[in-house]
């Protein structure tokens, strides 16, 4: 009996609401836990209630709507997003089609399962290239803010870093080609993993400025800037040296016997750089040139190391360029400067017509009347035309001329007080016509 009073009042309370349960009817679904409202309101109940079933009724959107079970409702479309089956996360009952929002938490897949560009929008055209998915970066919560992940870009920096999608490199960079990597880190930035400098466009110095990197250190020699012609970047020592780049005139600051081999102990004495003589072709045979030579002419020319005097040359202690340049050898340029040379005669006399002996020191054939006339001419006066004085005539003997350049005096007598005739010097000249 008390079975039978229970399913009595089950039947009273499932079966009497079906009988007014219709669209627009009164039945409280909102106090049995599953509010009609939106396109729910107006199915008729048996849309849901099938024969007339109540117990076992769905109340989530997709034990229903999978077009499948007992309640055959339409189901998510062939090409809807792969998701959980929590509808309500993105849909409503008013309108099925208009999506207030996508809860990103219901999304089963990858994000290009939906951003490909059709579903979803997908990548922009200047988006940069990459293989990674979206949530790699971006997030569901805020789009921009981005937690970049370099590992997953297949392009080079410079397609990014372009200084107008993002920072490039700066004004003061190097320069260099655009493949930032071969030098940097997607790890961090600075300092530079390595130097690859195969990628650096222009010269050395205009990194290796002292600077911005290493340049010359005070050592160096003088040379060009021109790095690249003795150095290379594999292996900067030793270096393959190259003269073309040294400094002209500068050869002593690196060959000082020290940094490199300099003067050898027999070098003829010299003031004057290497390559005044020599060049870095072919260091011998030498291109002489006397400019900046040291000492004397004949610390070389001694007819060893250079031609000397010939056999026969006049002998004397005067270095060669007392009479010789080394512009040109012959006409020799010397001048007589000791105060006893009478001067320039006449005639072209060769040396030994006075240094009869081939030597400095002149032979004088009347050394008693030195340095005049009568030292080498005493031998040649002639009194007659030397008249003295008068009544009786007497002349004058060469101890009286021995100076043939003086003045002539005539006189009346032999007190020598009165002159008869005058006659200014110089009477006779050293190069004269009428001596």
């Amino acid at each position: 009996m008390r079975t039978l009073t229970r399913v009595l009042l089950l039947i009273s309370l499932f079966a009497t609401p079906a009988l007014h349960a219709q669209p627009g009817g009164s039945y409280d679904h909102f106090r049995h836990g599953f509010e009609l409202d939106g396109a729910h309101r107006y199915e008729p109940c048996e849309s849901c209630h099938v024969r007339g079933i109540f117990p076992g009724t769905p109340r989530q959107c997709a034990a229903c709507h999978d077009g499948s079970g007992l309640i055959a409702s339409s189901g998510p479309s062939p090409q809807h997003i792969t998701t959980t089956q929590f509808c309500e996360a993105c849909h409503t009952t008013v309108d099925w089609a208009a999506i207030v929002q996508v809860d990103h938490s219901e999304v089963i897949g990858s994000c290009e399962g939906c951003h490909d560009g059709h579903s979803a929008s997908g990548l922009p055209p200047d988006h940069i290239q990459t293989t990674a998915e979206c949530d790699v970066c971006h997030n569901t919560v805020s789009w921009p803010a981005v937690i970049f992940d370099h590992a997953a870009t297949t392009s080079n920096c410079i397609a990014c870093h372009n200084n107008i999608d993002v920072a490039g490199k700066s004004v003061n960079h190097i320069l260099t080609t655009d493949i930032c990597e071969d030098c940097h880190s997607v790890d961090f930035w600075e300092p530079v993993v390595m130097m690859d400098h195969t990628q650096v466009i222009g010269s050395c110095v205009s990194c290796h400025d002292g600077t911005t990197a290493a340049g010359k250190n005070p050592l160096h020699v003088a040379s060009s800037n021109n790095c690249d012609n003795c150095h290379t970047t594999v292996a900067w020592l030793p270096a393959v040296f190259d003269h073309a780049d040294v400094m002209p005139g500068t050869c002593k600051s690196c060959h000082d016997g020290m940094s490199a081999t300099g003067l050898d102990a027999d070098h003829i004495a010299t003031t004057a750089e290497c390559d005044v003589c020599h060049t870095t072709i072919a260091w011998l045979p030498a291109n002489f040139d006397h400019q900046g030579v040291m000492g004397s002419c004949s610390t070389c020319h001694d007819g060893v190391q250079a031609t000397g005097v010939d056999v026969g040359h006049f002998m004397t202690v005067e270095e060669c360029d007392h009479c010789h340049t080394t512009d040109f050898w012959t006409p020799d340029i010397f001048v007589h400067a000791s105060a006893n040379y009478p001067g320039d005669h006449r005639d072209n006399l060769a040396c030994t017509d006075c240094h009869q002996t081939n030597a400095d020191q002149v032979t004088w054939p009347s050394p008693a009347y030195l340095p005049n006339c009568a030292g080498c001419h005493a031998n040649d006066f002639k009194p007659g035309p030397h008249k003295q004085y008068e009544n009786p005539d007497v002349t004058y003997t060469v101890t009286d001329l021995q100076d043939c350049t003086g003045a002539c005096h005539v006189y009346t007598d032999s007190s020598l007080t009165t002159i008869e005739k005058f006659r200014p010097g110089p009477e006779h000249t050293v190069n004269g016509g009428d001596f």
